[in-house]
């Protein structure tokens, strides 16, 4: 036993040797920008995921590492009160304050995570610029001019970046940190037909050593209610196949998560390449898309689809987006599907129109 875990332990050093001599090093450079700051704000989009919550965690949880007379406070705007992100919280004992936006003028820097200042999930108002950018996403136009920006869009999820600070700098990892990163890069990871990077895989197999395994599976596997289960049957009912396509409507659900974990499981069908999952929240069409086709980049296929009717991105394999309604009635919510349809098969030059139940 002894001899395989020496040996496994052997084998992440090399990959983790290599990943930092491919890398630049981009942590000092984060601590020179932070130098002097005292008051700093950590936040992430709208209606944050696993990989935004964890990832200002850890950055939090860095700083009071390496700059212990910095306050650093961690404020999450939109809905966050998701089953999953719940659980998560409590368990990875996260503690954030209520988002304000008169107060961002009172913080000497802040650190915007898993988004950046141009998209439309940005909690920032356009008046405010972040002093550090940092995200996993493939921008769109020109960057903006802040005073730190890792942006790798070659890498599965945010978590990743901040972890290989944790790495550059040699601060050790507390045991329910390494399981809030590892689990955020399990469910960014989710659904992508393994795409992950090299960084990616370093990632998950040291903090897998060093996790608490307890508290790791308790985020896994968090008790979610009965409405999850009546959006996945109403997406399983109006699912159709297009080719390798597959479009299912959730119709309304409580949670903006529950059209991605739906995305997430219906790329699992044999044959299927791309899924989207549409939703109904509020006055807005929520849009989940997860591709496995490698000529087809999920970011990219999502702006097609809300090309001047909504907002959205991503990267390769998964994207996001929402459509503001004019109404929540079946007529609006199935004059916007017919868009929506007509321009994923386009994009993915299906010419079939007619779809195939998939519930037949």
């Amino acid at each position: 036993m002894t001899a395989f875990v020496d040996s496994c332990l052997d084998t992440l050093s090399t990959s983790a040797n290599q990943v930092q001599r491919s890398a630049r090093p981009r942590a000092k450079k984060l601590l020179k920008v932070l130098a002097g700051k005292t008051n700093i704000l950590v936040t992430t989009h709208a209606h944050p995921d696993p990989d935004a919550v964890a990832s200002c965690l850890g950055i939090q949880q860095l700083l009071a590492a390496v700059m212990p007379g910095a306050r650093t406070t961690i404020r999450l705007k939109g809905q966050h009160d998701a089953p999953r992100i719940k659980g998560f919280t409590r368990v990875a004992h996260l503690e954030f304050e209520p988002w304000d936006d008169a107060s961002l003028d009172t913080f000497d820097a802040i650190i915007l995570l898993d988004t950046q200042p141009s998209f439309s999930v940005s909690p920032l108002p356009d008046r405010v610029t972040p002093t550090v950018v940092i995200d996993h996403h493939r921008g769109r136009g020109r960057r903006s001019k802040v005073a730190f920006s890792d942006i790798r869009p070659d890498v599965g999820a945010t978590a990743s970046i901040v972890f290989s600070y944790f790495m550059e700098l040699q601060v050790s990892i507390d045991a329910t940190l390494a399981a809030a990163l590892l689990h955020a890069i399990e469910s960014d990871l989710a659904g992508a037909a393994g795409q992950q990077s090299q960084l990616d895989t370093v990632a998950i197999s040291g903090l897998l050593l060093v996790s608490d395994i307890r508290k790791l599976w308790q985020m896994r596997y968090v008790d979610l209610p009965a409405s999850y289960y009546s959006a996945f049957a109403r997406a399983i009912n109006s699912a159709y196949r297009y080719d390798s396509a597959m479009i299912a409507h959730a119709g309304t659900v409580q949670q903006v998560e529950e059209a991605a974990m739906l995305a997430d499981a219906l790329l699992r069908s044999e044959g299927i390449g791309c899924v989207l999952v549409t939703a109904i929240h509020g006055e807005r069409l929520i849009l989940s898309l997860r591709s496995r086709i490698p000529r087809a980049s999920g970011g990219e296929i999502m702006r097609r689809l809300v090309n001047k009717i909504g907002d959205g991105g991503g990267h390769r394999t998964k994207a996001g987006g929402q459509i503001t309604l004019e109404s929540a009635s079946t007529a609006s919510v199935e004059r916007v599907s017919k868009i929506l349809k007509r321009r994923l098969l386009r994009t993915l030059h299906i010419r079939s129109t007619r779809g195939v139940r998939f519930a037949a």
